[in-house]
């Protein structure tokens, strides 16, 4: 894919990732919660799905009531029973995580302390969280962003694991194509999920 077709579809669908932008850096603090929660459920699993099983647990008021998650998730998200344990331990810890986030300005410092205190968040999830709501330039490197990287040239091939050296090896590689072109690492984050999920999500 060459930079000339990358712009061609950047320039029609600006208005709307500009948009959904917009919203994570609008987002209410007391959506931190479920946003954080949102980002357990994603790995190995839709987005969609996620969101399906995020919204009941809110319209459950998981936060403050005691409820098991897991039942929420079937159907939804795999590996339901490890994903649902993460969500109680998160729930508990919340109160020192938001505390965290509003004490930080730095969002890769963030991004490393909640891989260390956040059971289920590698970089990849943390990065994801933190982008949702309002942190810029850090890299969410899943499947679908990885693949696109590579179409556009930017890393020689998708790495079968990502260990936190290449991470950051393919961060930096990134946010030099992200410069050299001229649109931010989250216009392009959301651009490539968009070219290949069919639509502007989070």
């Amino acid at each position: 894919m060459d930079v000339n077709e990358l712009m061609s579809e950047y320039n029609k669908k600006k208005e709307i990732i500009n948009s959904r932008l917009n919203d994570f850096k609008n987002i209410k603090e007391e959506d931190w919660f479920y946003e954080m929660c949102f980002c357990i459920l994603t790995p190995q699993s839709t987005a969609r799905g996620a969101d399906r099983a995020i919204k009941a647990l809110k319209k459950l008021n998981f936060k403050n009531k005691t409820i098991d998650p897991i039942p929420y998730l079937l159907g939804e998200i795999r590996f339901q029973n490890n994903k649902g344990k993460y969500l109680i331990e998160a729930k508990a810890k919340f109160e020192e995580i938001e505390n965290k986030i509003k004490n930080s300005k730095d969002s890769f410092e963030l991004r490393e302390w909640l891989v260390k205190n956040v059971k289920g968040y590698g970089y990849k999830e943390s990065a994801h969280f933190l982008r949702n709501i309002g942190h810029k330039n850090l890299a969410i490197l899943d499947r679908h962003i990885l693949k696109n990287l590579f179409k556009s040239s930017v890393i020689k091939e998708v790495p079968k694991i990502l260990t936190p050296k290449i991470y950051f090896e393919i961060e930096e590689k990134f946010k030099n194509f992200s410069e050299k072109i001229g649109i931010s690492m989250d216009e392009l984050d959301l651009l490539f999920w968009s070219m290949e999920t069919g639509e502007v999500f989070k």
